[in-house]
């Protein structure tokens, strides 16, 4: 695996480590939504694991048609930049593309415990996809981000880390809010 995409995996991993450990830490409250119409921590993590795999699934798919793919624009180049900045803004908010958040939304959503499961076997697949992505192809276009345009394995490793600590702000106000200060420590002395 190519060196920045090997320290860009392993951001991943531990990002996504601490946010399905936060979400864990919520016990019993981890489906719980902080309001009317919010999402859950687990919902929040079934987002999340739901993107990744079908970005996965995508870029397999591409790579099979074994064409040269498109160099990646100047423009997507900045629109990329844009979008990492935008989702390093605490609290600002996007409209997650159409069929992603209504997935999410229908309540049918796994279990913490499952999708930790399939969401480590997603993941070895995502490390043999990238120990195995050719060379030739790394700074080409192979993901169309519905915001920045066709991007490169690397920007969409750089995607997957953004939007994954996008959602763990997310997720550190759903805690917020499911346990204020007082209740933690009343909780804490029990």
């Amino acid at each position: 695996m190519n060196h920045r995409l090997h320290l860009k995996f392993e951001q991943l991993e531990r990002a996504t480590e601490r946010l399905l450990a936060s979400a864990e830490a919520l016990g019993p409250d981890q489906n719980t939504a902080p309001a009317p119409g919010k999402w859950s921590a687990v919902q929040v993590v079934h987002h999340l694991f739901y993107i990744e795999e079908n970005i996965l699934k995508y870029i397999q798919k591409k790579l099979q048609a074994e064409e040269i793919l498109p160099k990646v624009s100047f423009f997507t180049r900045l629109r990329v930049q844009l979008v990492r900045l935008l989702l390093r803004l605490p609290g600002l908010k996007f409209k997650a593309p159409r069929g992603v958040a209504t997935l999410t939304d229908t309540g049918e959503v796994p279990t913490l415990p499952e999708m930790r499961k399939s969401w480590e076997a997603s993941r070895r697949q995502l490390e043999r996809l990238l120990n195995e992505f050719p060379s030739r192809q790394q700074n080409r276009a192979i993901f169309p981000h519905p915001r920045s345009g066709r991007i490169t394995i690397y920007q969409v490793m750089e995607h997957l880390v953004d939007h994954l600590l996008h959602h763990q702000q997310q997720l550190n106000r759903i805690t917020k809010a499911l346990r204020p200060v007082g209740r933690v420590q009343v909780d804490a002395q029990a």
